[in-house]
């Protein structure tokens, strides 16, 4: 047989696509959050998409991102949007990013900077519409928030959630596991987990003796609504209507 050549009556070997590189977009990152959410933006979320960041805050993630590449509806509290009840017709958004408070705050002093969950929702004194406290009533605030994401998100729309485990009461809470847990029930696909580690060394204040490791991680999930039955092919092109939006608009 000469050599380079397929047996008669064989199939020629094809050469397989791509080309080998270690210029990726990797699952764990020491840094900001400004700094890693362009990444799963840009790995899950087509230019052009119909975006809702419904916690926006002062737009910390944004920071970095063109906005032209976007359309952005943000909202908050503040401007008078829950991310419990979202002012968007269903089916109508391509993507909805969400980065509630982590955990409860006692005293109101802790994590300020960060949206205090007391101030915001009451969680302390079980205001704001929710029976919950601690640290149910944070998973209780992601629960309710990804009815209304699942809603408001076109089949085959993109969550983008950030969130922290925390120790509360003396006991191990793995917010993220119980979140994926719940979201996975209520039909979401799990599609990434990206941990985002801090740069600098997190203190405690009136530390008596340490019973838990500190928590110096956070994590980014992805989770898609589903079209049928397949599996993750990429970001889709956008679809074309906009949704109804009382909010204001980020790059307006």
């Amino acid at each position: 047989m000469t050599r380079g050549r397929s047996a008669p009556g064989r199939t020629a070997r094809k050469s397989p696509a791509g080309v080998a590189t270690n210029d990726l977009v990797f699952s764990a990152y020491q840094g900001a959050n400004d700094a890693l959410f362009p990444l799963v933006l840009a790995l899950y979320v087509a230019p052009g998409s119909r975006v809702a960041d419904v916690t926006y805050g002062r737009g910390v993630f944004w920071k970095r991102v063109d906005r032209e590449r976007y359309r952005i509806f943000a909202s908050d509290l503040r401007s008078g949007v829950d991310c419990r009840r979202l002012p968007y017709a269903a089916d109508s958004l391509d993507a909805v990013v969400f980065d509630p408070p982590y955990m409860h705050t006692p005293g109101g002093t802790a994590h300020v900077d960060h949206q205090n969950y007391e101030s915001y929702y009451g969680n302390n004194a079980a205001r704001g519409g929710t029976a919950h406290k601690y640290h149910e009533a944070v998973l209780a605030l992601y629960f309710a928030t990804a009815s209304e994401a699942f809603r408001v998100l076109h089949p085959g729309g993109i969550f983008i959630v950030k969130c922290q485990d925390e120790v509360c009461a003396n006991r191990q809470r793995l917010t993220h596991v119980e979140v994926t847990n719940d979201y996975a029930a209520r039909g979401f696909v799990v599609e990434d987990l990206f941990v985002l580690m801090q740069r600098n060394k997190p203190g405690m204040s009136r530390v008596l003796r340490q019973l838990h490791a500190r928590k110096n991680h956070s994590y980014f999930l992805v989770f898609r609504k589903p079209v049928g039955r397949g599996p993750w092919t990429g970001p889709a092109l956008p679809t074309p209507p906009a949704p109804r939006d009382r909010s204001r608009a980020a790059d307006g």
